[in-house]
């Protein structure tokens, strides 16, 4: 289940009335439709269809027009709440998705949907791993695991933006690595690590084996953003577009069901991180994100300013950002404790 706020890479001001007519049949496939058309990310496509579905399952499989929608929606999150428990992110995640159920695909008005008290969530402090954690996870790594923990922890990327990257982003001559259609659909430019980049060299070596496969094999290229398998239908085939971290073995694209190769999946890589944790003795809830914490956290703690963390991290808001001041009052920056200075004799 989703446990995570998920937002659309750019928010539509289109209103409900001006979206062209529906052309499939089925419920959840015009929540597909209407998600594409608006182009909102896959991962809010899937989080959307997920909540919409236990939704409908919820109601005895019943279609929402067939409901009284304010005590089947009502119901549903207290549900929610009470019964399940789910964290405050994962209950506006869920209203959020019947939002656009009701609002962009049944184009039924509910401003008292809007009225419907939202629970706050709260702020915690992130888990950070020291150097020596570090350390001890990275050696555990095999392969393109440890290059891709260490490229997360050296940059502060997020697990989905280091998995989609292609051979073009990778700017070797200006140390540079281009994030493209980060969270937000944001473009952005960090360093690339001088350690990592014979690794890097090497990891597109491997990379390379599999696109001249590809290419022998007559295969059809790698899944491109929007429109531009259409409009450059040869880009997809080009190593220039190649992923950095290619999955060994091929899959379905998962809109289109073309056979072709993907980037490495986040699960994969996710079960590596955790079996190097529980065997370096890590006792931390540490996961792949925890790196881009560390990462943000040291940067601080090196003197650099808020600003220029914000830049890297991505963050819209330098608010976000000062979450990792509050870590660092954790260490060499917090107030002495008074009992340090006690002086007295144990019996």
């Amino acid at each position: 289940m989703p446990g995570t706020s998920i937002a659309p890479r750019r928010k539509a001001s289109v209103l409900a009335p001006s979206l062209p007519p529906l052309r499939s049949a089925r419920l959840l496939d015009q929540l597909r439709e209407r998600i594409r058309f608006l182009h909102y990310s896959r991962r809010t496509e899937e989080a959307y269809v997920y909540w919409c579905r236990a939704f409908i399952r919820f109601h005895r499989l019943q279609h929402p027009k067939e409901l009284d929608a304010k005590n089947a929606v009502e119901s549903f999150l207290s549900w929610l709440a009470d019964d399940r428990g789910v964290a405050a992110s994962t209950h506006r995640q869920a209203l959020s998705a019947l939002l656009f159920l009701y609002g962009k695909v049944l184009s039924t008005q509910l401003p008292w949907m809007q009225e419907i008290g939202r629970p706050r969530a709260t702020r915690r402090i992130p888990v950070v791993l020291t150097q020596d954690e570090l350390a001890r996870i990275f050696v555990l790594l095999i392969g393109e695991h440890r290059l891709l923990a260490q490229l997360l922890y050296g940059t502060g990327l997020r697990i989905t933006e280091a998995l989609q990257l292609r051979v073009k982003d990778l700017d070797f001559d200006h140390r540079a690595l281009i994030v493209r259609e980060g969270k937000g659909g944001k473009d952005r430019v960090v360093m690339l690590p001088e350690s990592l980049a014979a690794p890097l060299r090497a990891q597109l070596a491997r990379a390379h084996v599999l696109w001249l496969a590809d290419q022998a094999a007559g295969r059809g290229g790698v899944a491109m953003p929007d429109a531009l398998e259409r409009k450059c239908p040869r880009a997809g085939s080009s190593w220039a577009w190649f992923w950095v971290f290619p999955q060994a073995a091929l899959s379905p694209d998962p809109r289109s069901g073309v056979m072709r190769r993907h980037h490495l999946y986040d699960q994969t890589f996710q079960r590596a991180f955790k079996r190097a944790l529980n065997a370096a003795a890590v006792h931390k809830p540490a996961t792949p994100h925890t790196l881009r914490h560390s990462f943000a956290t040291d940067l601080l703690q090196a003197g650099y300013d808020i600003r220029t963390v914000q830049d890297l991290l991505g963050h819209a808001d330098v608010a976000t950002t000062m979450i990792y001041t509050h870590v660092l009052k954790l260490g060499g920056g917090a107030v002495r404790s008074l009992v340090d200075a006690l002086q007295f004799n144990a019996p």
